[in-house]
């Protein structure tokens, strides 16, 4: 494998990690808004990545065959918190509001999975990149 696809693949990985941890920080900013109805409630939301196998599988044919892409953000699909809040502007007839599904202490291990996998990518891009300069220094030789 060329280290020019290695940095392609590492730099995908870094692009979707990226995403993941705005949607994560997105997720914890959230956490603590309520809402009148079920239906305006905030819900955790998840990046889908997806395997870039192929050519076929990417926008142009300039781009690596291999790595990785967020397809989609999902919401999550855990149950809302409803909570009996009468005094609340937001409260509905019956007194409640609904909460988000964000598990903040859940969040921050998304987010530290994150950063690790966003970490784990510089370091392959790192790394390719001193394999490069000492290939440029063996071929001066």
């Amino acid at each position: 494998m060329a280290l020019d696809r290695i940095m392609d693949i590492a730099g995908s990985g870094l692009s979707a990690q990226l995403v993941r941890m705005n949607t994560t920080a997105s997720n914890i900013a959230n956490s603590g808004v309520v809402a009148g109805s079920e239906a305006e409630a905030f819900r955790g939301k998840r990046a889908v990545f997806q395997t870039i196998l192929d050519q076929t599988a990417v926008r142009n044919a300039m781009q690596a065959a291999g790595g990785v892409r967020v397809d989609r953000i999902e919401d999550d699909a855990r149950p809302l918190q409803e909570m009996y809040s009468p005094g609340h502007p937001q409260a509905n007839e019956l007194g409640y509001v609904w909460g988000s599904n964000v598990n903040e202490v859940e969040e921050m291990i998304e987010m530290l999975d994150a950063s690790r996998g966003y970490q784990n990518n510089v370091e392959v891009i790192k790394t390719s990149k001193d394999l490069m300069m000492r290939t440029l220094e063996i071929a001066k030789a």
